[in-house]
């Protein structure tokens, strides 16, 4: 503007220069050009990796993927381009989704309960320690949670945790909300969630309807993922750990006494008391309670016994070479064809063994008993002419003669 302001007074362009420090060519090109000088930005290339920018955002709505494994999968689609260039682009898109916000929602009463695990580790006299896991469910409206330790996150106790749960709670809500844990769903194929079937009919037996997260979103699920952290604090720091069964007893009394009585932070209101809210919204529990047996079928061998876990358990005689069902919980095993009971053993504690039963053994010998007796009954006919030392009916010798005679019509065939 001012070499400009300057040529417009009359000086020259040496003038110009000089008062202004500019090179001679500036002060020349913006006196022909007449306007005063703008950032013009650069036309960037477009990168290489542009064409493949929105596979790899589908790759990252699916799951938490690193970058390493989205540029092999690039690769094999064709791009030429660096691993850089991949790793850039994936760590700017993880940053943005990171700075989402979220919605805080709040349900009915009765709609929704959150399940979650955690783990706690404990210290042994030995100087070692081991890991025991807590079972978390808390009813969504109210925030009256349950808790239990289990010493493995096992199908079965994950199952007989929620029936402890929804009896402490005083019902079972319309939907639970679960992440991608094992016990609840086997795989995601097509964007469809492929539950397991034992749970599904666990779920169908109690009535309320299973809700998986999307991969690595615990965020859906913040009302139990906060109460572990409250477990952890409230309750954990400092307890003496002696034994499963007597932190579970300690547990519930602090959850009676304190968690369930505590104002929550969030609705500003006792828990006990929306609880009790939300009791009337709770389905009932149904009159028997599902049977969370491991169940499995195996066929009986010829000689009344069934394989299970290298070990070998005798049932009775009439099913065998049938498919029975058996059913396994807390170390014992009970054997049924169709709804009759067979048998039930104790497992075996080591592999290798032979569990039998004195009843079962005796019906066993009893019809074997039977048996000899119709084969003795029989066996006269099926052997004979055995006393003749010859299998062979025995038949009159006569001379060649007298066939002769008969040949020529002289005579007559006597038997």
């Amino acid at each position: 503007m001012d070499i400009i302001a300057l040529h417009q007074q009359g000086l020259s362009q040496r003038e110009i220069t000089k008062r202004t420090g500019r090179h001679r060519k500036t002060v020349k090109k913006y006196i022909q050009n007449g306007q005063t000088p703008g950032y013009h930005k650069a036309q960037r290339r477009e990168s290489i990796l542009a064409p493949y920018y929105p596979v790899i955002n589908d790759f990252l709505e699916e799951d938490d993927y690193r970058a390493t494994w989205i540029y092999q999968r690039l690769k094999q689609l064709g791009y030429a381009g660096g691993y850089d260039t991949v790793k850039i682009y994936v760590r700017r898109r993880k940053r943005k989704r990171k700075r989402q916000a979220y919605i805080r929602f709040e349900t009915i009463p009765g709609l929704q309960g959150q399940m979650d695990w955690a783990d706690f580790k404990v210290a042994d006299f030995k100087g070692g320690s081991f890991t025991v896991y807590l079972f978390v469910l808390v009813l969504g409206f109210s925030r009256a949670m349950f808790a239990m330790f289990v010493d493995r996150c096992t199908l079965q106790s994950f199952m007989d945790a929620h029936i402890a749960a929804f009896h402490y709670l005083g019902g079972i809500p319309m939907e639970m909300l679960y992440d991608n844990m094992k016990h609840v769903v086997i795989s995601r194929t097509g964007g469809q969630t492929v539950f397991n079937v034992e749970f599904m009919h666990f779920t169908q037996h109690y009535g309320f309807k299973p809700l998986a997260c999307m991969p690595y979103s615990p965020w859906v699920k913040g009302k139990v993922e906060r109460p572990v952290d409250y477990i952890r604090e409230s309750f954990w720091r400092g307890y003496a750990f002696t034994g499963i069964e007597q932190a579970n007893r300690d547990l519930l009394s602090w959850l009676d006494e304190t968690a369930n009585r505590r104002k929550h932070g969030t609705h500003r209101q006792l828990v006990d008391l929306r609880w009790r809210q939300e009791q009337s919204s709770l389905s009932p529990c149904p009159a028997s309670d599902y049977d969370t047996s491991i169940k499995e079928y195996r066929r009986v061998y010829k000689d009344c016994y069934i394989s299970y876990n290298a070990s070998r358990y005798q049932v009775p005689p009439d099913v065998v070479g049938k498919k029975i069902l058996l059913k396994v919980k807390d170390g014992i095993i009970r054997f049924y064809d169709d709804d009759r009971l067979l048998a039930t053993h104790r497992e075996a504690e080591e592999k290798g063994s032979w569990v039998t039963d004195a009843n079962i053994t005796a019906q066993i010998l009893k019809q074997r008993q039977k048996v000899k007796k119709k084969y003795g009954r029989t066996k006269g006919k099926a052997t004979r002419g055995l006393v003749n030392a010859s299998l062979f009916p025995q038949v009159l010798y006569r001379p060649l003669s007298v066939y002769e005679q008969i040949a020529k019509g002289g005579g007559t065939w006597i038997n």
